[in-house]
């Protein structure tokens, strides 16, 4: 009887979980694409904060849009592919998160969050995804005959970084909100401290306009222009970081993967690919660097406070 779990809810907590997770899922997936893998940041972000009773459920929750898909495509693909494509990345994402959670914690004993954990677990999930879709590719057998996709290392890169930039887009945005909210009288969010804040400010005044500006220019520019408007996207992660520390870097890089996924207009473009590559690297870089600024602007608060005549 000691082990019988005596809450009611128990079952219904999980079930709510698998649901909530399968529609968050299908909605980032609508999303994504083959380099700007939203899904990946959903996923990681639920790793690293969901305690580890509820990832069953997460499990559910991703395998039934990815079962769905599978089923409707067997007949293309294969019988064996259509098996394998059913199970869900999570899955094996969960062994390495798993062995991380276990060795370090997402936040230090001082309250700081550990980035050097969120960006190893990003990379990792990355390459770990990267090799199971390339392994379920190597299975396909067209229906009607033709050459069946292999899989390359170009693919297999493009795999890894649309992970990566995906998990960058989402996982770290989802943590710093989540602290922005655990630092909230209650945990309750109230418009007027959104409003108040200088990170919103700054997003809506300076970032968005000016990502705003380079999406419009993007739109009317080919080649070398288009490129250098899309690489110039990275400025805004810099300007926020600098200002706002590692939850600028956090909303920032959201943004500014935003606005540069939404200049893609054909798949493995490799000019694409290799802005979204600067754009990943300014992200990780900031997000590491920002943790020093908000040290040092936590620090000058308390010197603030410490000041006499400090009301």
């Amino acid at each position: 009887m000691g082990g019988t779990n005596r809450d009611p809810f128990a079952w219904g907590r999980y079930v709510a979980v698998a649901g909530a997770y399968a529609a968050c899922y299908e909605l980032t997936r609508y999303f994504s694409f083959s380099h700007w893998t939203l899904t990946a940041g959903l996923r990681l972000a639920c790793l690293l904060m969901a305690p580890k009773r509820y990832w069953p459920a997460l499990a559910v929750g991703e395998a039934l849009p990815i079962a769905e898909m599978a089923i409707l495509h067997a007949s293309l693909y294969g019988t064996l592919w259509a098996i394998l494509a059913s199970i869900p990345p999570i899955l094996v994402c969960m062994p390495a998160v798993a062995w991380l959670r276990s060795r370090t914690t997402l936040l230090r004993p001082n309250g700081q969050i550990n980035m050097g954990m969120i960006m190893l677990a990003t990379l990792v999930c990355a390459m770990v995804t990267a090799t199971d879709n390339s392994l379920v590719l190597a299975t396909v057998v067209m229906d009607d005959g033709s050459p069946a996709p292999s899989p390359t290392l170009p693919i297999f890169l493009a795999w890894a970084l649309g992970s990566y930039l995906g998990a960058l887009t989402l996982t770290p945005t989802i943590v710093a909100l989540r602290e922005r909210l655990a630092a909230q009288p209650g945990g309750v969010v109230a418009w007027r401290a959104v409003w108040r804040s200088s990170l919103t400010r700054d997003a809506l005044l300076i970032v968005i306009p000016s990502l705003a500006l380079l999406m419009i220019a993007a739109s009317q520019a080919t080649d070398g222009a288009l490129q250098c408007a899309r690489i110039a996207m990275s400025v805004p992660v810099v300007v926020l970081t600098w200002r706002h520390g590692w939850h600028g870097a956090a909303i920032g890089g959201m943004l500014a993967s935003i606005a540069m996924a939404s200049t893609s207009f054909q798949l493995q473009n490799p000019a694409m690919i290799q802005a979204q590559v600067v754009l990943a690297f300014v992200i990780s870089t900031s997000l590491l660097f920002g943790i020093r600024v908000a040290r040092r602007m936590a620090a000058t608060h308390l010197e603030a406070m410490a000041r006499p005549g400090h009301r």
